[in-house]
């Protein structure tokens, strides 16, 4: 995507698909076990489907059988996390660091080294197996 990030809401619709701009820019969630990166296995980096930063390493991938795609760790500086009470929850969400699109929510019931997982939806993402 350009290095000019788009500014208004009728910016980022004129860039994103309808579902990623659910996801992205109105903190939706893609169906459980209806993703395409969620059993991908392939080497190379996870980016944001709205701006193309690089948040995962595929390396930081892992099963969690939760139905979406997760990663123990993020790329340093690629994510930043914030307090989310909607439904009735207190989680918290996942945004990438340089559009500030809603990737998913990160829980502390992850695999080491970290403990974390990073519950992502397939649509903000973007796979790259060329970096």
């Amino acid at each position: 995507m350009d290095s000019k990030l788009p500014q208004t809401d009728a910016e980022w619709r004129e860039v994103l698909t309808d579902e990623e701009y659910r996801i992205l820019r109105e903190q939706g969630t893609e169906p459980k076990f209806s993703g395409e990166h969620l059993g991908a296995d392939a080497d190379g980096v996870y980016r944001c489907a709205g701006c193309g930063a690089e948040l995962f390493d595929s390396e930081t991938k892992f099963d969690s059988n939760s139905g979406w795609p997760s990663f123990y760790d993020a790329e340093e500086g690629a994510v930043e996390l914030r307090e989310d009470r909607s439904h009735g929850m207190v989680r918290t969400e996942v945004v990438c660091a340089r559009c500030e699109g809603h990737l998913g929510h990160v829980f502390e019931d992850g695999p080491d080294p970290t403990g974390q997982r990073y519950c992502m939806n397939s649509v903000a993402l973007e796979f790259d197996d060329e970096a």
